[in-house]
């Protein structure tokens, strides 16, 4: 579904249907999107770790997909260990969720590491070599008879 503010932009841009998409996605928020809380640094020149604070769950617990440029990291108790305990109070919130990162063209995940409660998902930027910058080499000449002709 596409929202009215961007109407005029879908009438006169192509391809760009995934730039809009991510506003779409953008604009409405989401009050669960606080949980997990999570960082999101960059480690190098092309490489980035999103780390989420998922105090309460084991590496079983968690799962992660990659999927259309889309990162999606969930949680979720299973039945039995869920309810095996009794609390008098509980403020490690250890509920279900979805979290999703949106991915940027080229990136890829290429590993994630459990420790300290905390879920690390390490990221690198893969720019094809055809998509890098190039510089052109400009050399001199005499200008060819089509531009000749253009000129007078």
């Amino acid at each position: 579904m596409r929202h009215t503010e961007f109407a005029p932009f879908y009438r006169s841009a192509i391809g760009f249907d995934r730039l809009f998409q991510l506003l779409d996605q953008t604009t409405s928020f989401d009050a669960d999107s606080t949980y997990p809380p999570y960082n999101i640094e960059r480690t190098g020149d092309n490489a980035y770790r999103i780390t989420l604070a998922v105090a309460g769950f084991s590496p079983e617990d968690l799962k992660i997909e990659v999927k259309e440029q889309t990162l999606t990291v969930s949680g979720g108790k299973s039945a039995d260990t869920a309810d095996a305990k009794t609390y008098l109070h509980r403020g490690i919130a250890a509920r279900a969720f979805d979290r999703r990162f949106q991915l940027a063209d080229h990136v890829d995940v290429t590993g994630a590491k459990f420790e300290n409660g905390l879920l690390h998902v390490d990221l690198v930027r893969n720019v094809p070599e055809s998509k890098k910058p190039r510089t052109i080499a400009i050399t001199g000449g005499k200008p060819t008879k089509q531009l000749e002709a253009q000129a007078v």
